[in-house]
């Protein structure tokens, strides 16, 4: 969805970022009553992830259930000081992809580049969550708690199917219709000439070859 100037800050403080996910493991399968677990770093930071860390220089903030509000849970108070292991969802990411028919690593790159895996984010226009759906887009698709990653994702991923089936399959069609909507791709019969959108097509797409490339690596 339309949206830049998040209440997200794209991974500061490097260092600290770097320890966190030297410790984190591959997530278990997403399942109900699964927990996350939010983390405060030594520099004021959160970082979400499904199971425990062994690290006593984070401190426990507090749990949630997987799918249970988890993005208010996360960012508390502090939602600029938000940051989550880009692995967290992958299982409930791929339950839905799969549902749906869509590409997992498309899903993935839209969420890295719309909210940078932050469930609290909100754009200065109004989108929201994971995959920054704007409400009525959200409603539109399913979604009750727009904060919830459950929800999110599921709304997110039928609108990329909508758009799939509206534009052929074409992936550059449907990632520029995700970010200026259908209409201005309809309206100039490819992707728009506007500088946010051309930029943020050639963003995902970058992340698509990489998210595509480490599911190949693991398989």
């Amino acid at each position: 969805m339309v949206q830049r100037s998040q209440q997200v800050v794209p991974w500061r403080h490097t260092l600290a970022a770097a320890a966190a996910l030297a410790v984190l493991a591959s997530a278990p399968a997403w399942g109900q009553g699964s927990l996350l677990y939010v983390y405060e770093l030594p520099d004021g930071s959160r970082v979400v992830t499904d199971h425990a860390l062994n690290n006593k220089q984070y401190r426990l903030v507090r749990t949630g259930e997987a799918g249970k509000k988890i993005g208010q849970l996360a960012a508390a108070r502090t939602p600029e000081f938000f940051r989550t292991d880009p692995s967290a969802y992958d299982a409930l990411i791929l339950t839905k992809a799969r549902q749906h028919n869509v590409d997992f690593a498309l899903v993935k790159a839209i969420i890295q580049v719309e909210s940078s895996f932050n469930p609290y984010a909100v754009s200065n226009r109004g989108a929201r969550g994971l995959m920054q759906l704007m409400p009525e887009t959200a409603q539109r698709h399913g979604a009750h708690d727009i904060y919830d990653p459950a929800d999110n994702i599921e709304a997110g991923v039928r609108y990329i199917k909508y758009l799939a089936v509206l534009f052929n399959n074409k992936n550059y069609l449907i990632i520029a219709a995700y970010n200026a909507g259908e209409n201005a791709v309809l309206r100039y019969n490819g992707i728009p000439p506007y500088p946010e959108t051309e930029l943020y097509v050639r963003k995902v797409l970058l992340a698509k070859r990489q998210y595509t490339a480490q599911a190949l690596v693991r398989s």
